[in-house]
């Protein structure tokens, strides 16, 4: 039996018998012929598995953007962000000028117990250069094995280069970082994984415990948030709500409608409660922002969302292999779908920085002819180097960035009339 043969019985084993299947069967003789040719006279030799799978990602991809077929490599990575853990050494990076840069090493991981800091240039991994090589692709040789052992070359300022080996440990990807901004609590979510809630919940309980009874409210923060698993954006929702719907999802069949509701019990006792959001802000964020919007439980602060209204559903169809589908259309609790128009802050406040007008006529020490020079100055330009290469706080981010700067305005401001009505 010829690899056609084959091929067109495994397709038409999938197709359910119905009174189209005359014109099902056309069409499935058509991919037939098209694939036998490209097989026989196309340029180059191309194996089976790649024909087939190509085929079936063009069919998904067809339906919407978000549908797709999942090889080996897509269905572990997405894996590993659902999950949210992985084999590795535990550092954030970016690419600076062909080598990976240091961000921030994560606490309590073998990257930053290997002395690791914010600015490290890794210039070889294994004794193999890193130039040539993408952000991922050199993120993915720094994966691996849990207790498999790495070499990092290391450049740092005003030291020779050196070598470190680390071992690679569990490492849980830190979807939620918090910080007081005096009597604000700031909580960042960049993804919503399984450390999402976890994550949460701890920065709630560490903010109100820093705080203590000065806390003003919080500032939820989800630009530039993709998204994520939709029961993590259900189970954050629930963290700031005591009851009501949080979302509803409908599928092909009007009929079958699901509906979930939060359970009671606000984590943060009521406290004021900003969201902000941005066209970088879809999917479970937007379901967050929604229900907390719609139950009146928190100001929407920023610029409107991606729009981004429909669930899709990993199918496994092997151990290493799977289809992203989408199968369904969620709906915020007031029945709103975001899909293509996305959520509507309640004060629009476009993105912007900050900068300082400083009056041109003042005159410092510095300004006047024949001041001694700071023999001090080669140290503080390296002090003001390494402040660079760190992750900003979220104090100094509210000087510099103007979304966040008026959501803490604001929120001192309700406080502040709150206290004045109250008295």
């Amino acid at each position: 039996m010829t690899s056609r043969l084959i091929l067109f019985s495994a397709l038409i084993s999938l197709i359910p018998l119905s009174l189209h299947a005359s014109e099902t069967y056309r069409q499935l003789n058509l991919f037939g012929d098209v694939f036998e040719r490209v097989k026989s006279e196309y340029v180059d030799k191309v194996s089976d598995k790649k024909l087939i799978e190509a085929a079936i990602n063009g069919m998904l991809t067809s339906l919407d953007p978000h549908s797709s077929f999942l090889d080996k490599k897509s269905f572990g990575e997405m894996q590993v962000q659902t999950k949210g853990e992985f084999g590795g050494i535990g550092i954030e990076v970016t690419m600076e000028n062909g080598l990976v840069k240091v961000v921030s090493p994560i606490d309590d991981t073998p990257g930053s117990r290997a002395g690791l800091e914010p600015g490290d240039l890794i210039t070889h991994l294994d004794g193999v250069s890193i130039l040539g090589l993408s952000l991922r692709q050199a993120v993915g040789k720094m994966r691996g094995p849990v207790d498999e052992e790495i070499m990092l070359s290391i450049r740092r300022k005003n030291v020779d280069p050196f070598k470190v080996k680390i071992r690679r440990a569990i490492i849980k990807i830190r979807s939620v970082r918090f910080e007081a901004i005096d009597d604000i609590g700031y909580i960042r979510i960049t993804t919503f994984n399984q450390q999402t809630t976890p994550g949460l919940k701890r920065a709630i309980s560490e903010l109100k415990k820093q705080i203590g009874t000065s806390l003003s409210g919080f500032i939820l923060d989800l630009r530039n948030n993709p998204g994520g698993l939709l029961n993590q954006a259900i189970s954050v929702s629930d963290v700031f709500l005591n009851h009501g719907e949080i979302v509803s999802t409908r599928g092909r069949d009007p009929e079958n409608t699901s509906r979930v509701h939060a359970k009671a019990g606000d984590l943060t006792e009521g406290s004021k409660l900003i969201v902000l959001i941005n066209t970088g802000s879809a999917s479970a964020s937007e379901i967050v922002a929604g229900a907390l919007q719609d139950h009146k439980r928190a100001i929407i602060l920023g610029t409107q969302s991606f729009g981004k209204g429909s669930v899709q559903t990993i199918v496994p169809l092997s151990k290493d292999i799977a289809m992203r589908l989408t199968t369904a259309r969620y709906y915020t609790p007031s029945g709103k779908s975001i899909q293509k128009t996305g959520i509507s802050p309640d004060i629009v406040v476009n993105a912007a920085k900050i900068e300082r007008n400083l009056a041109t006529n003042q005159r410092r020490e510095a300004d006047l002819r024949g001041a001694l020079e700071n023999t001090d100055k080669e140290k503080q330009s390296d002090k003001a180097d390494t402040s660079k290469s760190r992750r900003p706080t979220a104090k100094e981010l509210a000087n510099t960035d103007y979304q966040l700067a008026r959501a803490v305005d604001l929120l001192r401001g309700l406080s502040l009339l709150e206290k004045r009505t109250v008295n």
